[in-house]
């Protein structure tokens, strides 16, 4: 089976998120997509963050109240030891599941921040990476200079829809008393 391999913090989880989830299954031909929450990353602020297992168990929630969704929440990384390296989870899916294709989903801001990821050329020819837009992110530009550095790399520009809201505007909206659940998965 072909899967894609969502990570993150999901803090919250919200309707981009689905979106991307929706289309995965839908338009770009994943079998199923692995929302994999996310401990900590090593690039974001750990402040405001829920714990690991909080995030996780209320992905679980959200993605029971849209059954008609492929897809799993995994909680492999919840199990790893720190550093989280993507690189780290990937390779531990495919020794779970060696049968399986997995590939990355990223949003064109972590693609542009690629190169600092550990073993991203690894990645990048071992695994491949689906790209969806984000506000402000030429994904073409970026992909087209890491394509020069290497032209095995897989690099998948998807034509999915650009919903333009963020976790953390989520967070500040609730913080200041906006009811946000419009946006919530």
């Amino acid at each position: 089976m072909r899967i894609a391999v969502y990570s993150g913090s999901f803090n919250p989880l919200h309707i981009g998120h689905q979106a991307i989830m929706e289309y995965l299954t839908r338009d770009a031909a994943f079998d199923w997509v692995y929302l994999v929450v996310s401990p900590q990353s090593p690039f974001k602020d750990a402040s405001n963050v829920l714990s690991g297992r909080d995030r996780y168990e209320a992905a679980i929630e959200a993605v029971r109240r849209h059954p008609e969704l492929r897809v799993r929440v995994d909680d492999i990384e919840l199990g790893m030891e720190p550093p989280h390296y993507t690189v780290r989870t990937l390779d531990a899916l495919r020794e779970r599941e060696p049968d399986h294709s997995f590939t990355l989903v990223i949003g064109a801001d972590n693609l542009e921040s690629f190169p600092r990821w550990r073993d991203y050329g690894r990645i990048l020819r071992e695994y491949g990476v689906v790209v969806f837009p984000r506000k402000g992110f030429h994904r073409g530009r970026l992909k087209a200079s890491l394509m020069r550095e290497c032209p095995d790399y897989r690099i998948e520009l998807l034509k999915a829809p650009r919903v333009d809201i963020s976790s953390s505007e989520i967070r500040e909206g609730l913080e200041k008393g906006r009811d946000m659940s419009s946006f919530l998965m």
